[in-house]
């Protein structure tokens, strides 16, 4: 039976000093941070794994930590994706697809595939790329979803690409990475990077309620109005799943951030 499409919010990580003050109880133990972190908010961008190559029994470890409905991102290992030629990159593909992350089963989210903000869109490299990334791995289903963060990827070339291959495109709300709105696959994966240490939330509380009504029309399969879309938009899609986090800018708010908009949509 497939699941009902669900909007899911988090942060990137779990281990980050300031919320040792700002988000954890006081005196909790490190051991517990996922598990605490898990429980308030739907979902984690795990950023670990972009640097290293994690062990089984560290997914085990963290399956097991979470609830049952959770659900991880993991960012695939940079050395695969910060490649002059990236089909060079198959051997990194290999180690990382051996890593062990099967063993999140059904708490496995999006594999993200962040691009250095030099690599430039070359459709002839970028499809040789995109033909390297398995659609399953022991037997779990892999999602995809392509973080690029060069000018040159807001082009309908791009989006053609990204589609033919049933890549999703990360929609990056940030000061420094071109914005593609344009939805390129079979779920929509939200990286907001703007949050504002003054603010209480990180966002003003009208913020909060203008992303929970675009969450939700983007899990029904419509899009949202007044997008700087780089074609116009599709007739209505079947419904998907949808994947905010928090990532960056005031990072220390993050976690209210993600609880701010679980609020608002009715957790």
């Amino acid at each position: 039976m497939t699941a009902e499409p669900r909007i899911r919010v988090g942060i990137g990580g779990w281990r980050y000093d300031p919320w040792r003050e700002t988000f954890y109880p006081p005196g909790l133990p490190q051991k517990d941070e996922l598990r605490h972190a898990s429980r308030q908010v739907t979902a984690i961008e795990i950023d670990s794994t972009y640097y290293r190559l994690q062990k089984p029994a560290s997914f085990a470890k963290w399956r097991d930590e979470t609830p049952d409905d959770f659900m991880f991102s993991l960012k695939a290992t940079m050395f695969t994706t910060n490649r002059k030629v990236l089909a060079d990159g198959a051997q990194s593909i290999g180690w990382f697809m051996q890593s062990g992350f099967t063993e999140l089963g059904p708490k496995l989210g999006p594999i993200v595939w962040q691009f250095a903000t030099t690599k430039q869109f070359d459709a002839v490299e970028f499809e040789d790329f995109l033909k390297l990334l398995p659609p399953e791995r022991d037997g779990v289903p892999l999602r995809h979803v392509l973080d690029v963060r060069h000018e040159s990827f807001r082009c309908t070339q791009y989006l053609a690409l990204a589609r033919r291959y049933g890549m999703a495109t990360v929609y990056t709300d940030s000061d420094d990475y071109p914005l593609i709105p344009d939805v390129t696959g079979p779920f929509v994966y939200l990286r907001l990077m703007r949050m504002n240490a003054a603010l209480e939330h990180g966002f003003a509380p009208v913020v909060f309620d203008q992303l929970a009504a675009c969450a939700r029309w983007w899990r029904d399969g419509n899009e949202p109005a007044n997008l700087r879309r780089l074609e116009p938009a599709p007739p209505q899609t079947p419904p998907r799943d949808v994947f905010v986090y928090f990532i960056n800018g005031a990072k220390e708010k993050a976690p209210h951030a993600a609880m701010a908009l679980l609020e608002r949509l009715g957790r």
